[in-house]
């Protein structure tokens, strides 16, 4: 079948809207009519270069509904309107089966989108094409393992469901699961675009009594307020005051990062921020071959902990369910994240958008 896509040539290339070829769905596999899915930092470092197969369709953050399935799929079936998980979850490698879903070793294949049974779905002239995690949800159509859905409510609309895709789980399990937030916690929050103003809102359900936002954008400042921060700036140095004098020196409990693009300064700022045994989670991804760098003795001498977090430690099968009833029983803000709405033609606008801190999420809405 044919479907309309936005595909990626080349390292610093623009989006390309152009139509490709799908195969039919495969063993275990099943056929999405996509609906709606939302602009991700992610996919703006696949645009920007990196360890990636070009060219790709990008997307990995969507909701849609099963059109068709393969053989000896069980997960979903026709009909089943569902949320795309960016890491598969098989369900009995080591790390599904100990509860750790987000470290699935069928995630393996993210950065060429080559299918776990081989090949590629997309095709155009003869040429295979990789869909970004195995999903590339910036097409109208597309073809990916049963193992990379989650069964979602019917009633729930597309474009708050696609959130949840990654956006949301990934910045509301930094703060709860990878940061551990507690009740009367400290937590500071750097960089509250679609994935940090969910640590916001993690933090501030998790019962923290000062959840902290620093970002430099007014507008996204003004945001965090709404979402649960109780102290917004734009200043590292008046976040470290606030904190210190609100802890009477014993700074924050937790720093989590969640910027547009890791950086050594972020670090150092966050690990500052807490006190002792305090912890740091890094969130946000750096460019390629980034590395960071900090002081060893501070965080040895106050047992400091800096905490990688990969889709903020959740298990999309449980956890993406889970957050969408918190947004039906209005405990989480969904579609007040929905800055601006795009067409597939007007992605690169989307992005734009983002990159100039216009969005708190831009979401894609396809047409059939």
């Amino acid at each position: 079948m044919k479907t309309r896509a936005a595909v990626i040539r080349g390292a610093g290339q623009a989006w390309e809207v152009t139509e490709l070829e799908l195969d039919e769905p495969r063993e275990h596999e099943v056929l999405v009519r996509v609906m709606a899915c939302g602009l991700c930092h992610s996919d703006e470092h696949v645009r920007e270069g990196g360890p990636y197969r070009y060219p790709m369709v990008g997307g990995h953050e969507g909701a849609g509904v099963v059109e068709k399935v393969g053989p000896h799929v069980s997960r979903v079936r026709e009909g089943d309107h569902i949320c795309t998980s960016w890491i598969p979850v098989c369900g009995h490698c080591r790390y599904c089966s100990t509860g750790h879903q987000n470290m699935c070793d069928d995630g393996k294949n993210a950065a060429t989108g080559e299918m776990p049974n081989g090949g590629f779905r997309f095709h155009e002239n003869g040429e295979d094409i990789g869909g970004m995690c195995v999903l590339g949800t910036f097409s109208q159509w597309i073809v990916i393992p049963e193992n990379s859905c989650v069964p979602i409510d019917d009633d729930l609309p597309f474009e708050v469901a696609a959130l949840v895709a990654c956006g949301v789980t990934t910045g509301w399990g930094s703060s709860v699961y990878a940061a551990g937030t507690r009740a009367g916690e400290t937590v500071v929050i750097f960089g509250t675009g679609g994935v940090g103003m969910n640590a916001v809102q993690g933090a501030a359900y998790a019962g923290a009594k000062h959840v902290v936002a620093v970002d430099p954008n007014p507008f996204k400042q003004e945001m965090a307020g709404k979402f649960g921060a109780t102290f917004t700036t734009g200043d590292p140095d008046e976040a470290l005051e606030y904190v210190r004098d609100r802890t009477r020196g014993q700074m924050a409990d937790h720093a989590v990062i969640t910027i547009g693009v890791m950086n050594d300064e972020v670090l150092k700022r966050a690990i500052d921020m807490i006190g002792k045994g305090g912890s740091v989670v890094v969130t946000s991804v750096g460019g390629e071959g980034d590395t960071i760098a900090v002081h060893g003795s501070p965080v040895t001498g106050w047992h400091k902990n800096i905490q990688g977090s990969l889709f903020g430690g959740a298990n999309p099968l449980y956890d993406m369910p889970r957050l969408l009833g918190l947004y039906k029983s209005g405990d989480l803000k969904l579609e007040e994240l929905i800055t601006n709405r795009y067409t597939l033609d007007n992605i690169n606008q989307g992005y734009e958008d983002m990159l100039s801190g216009r969005n708190i999420r831009g979401v894609l809405i396809h047409d059939h």
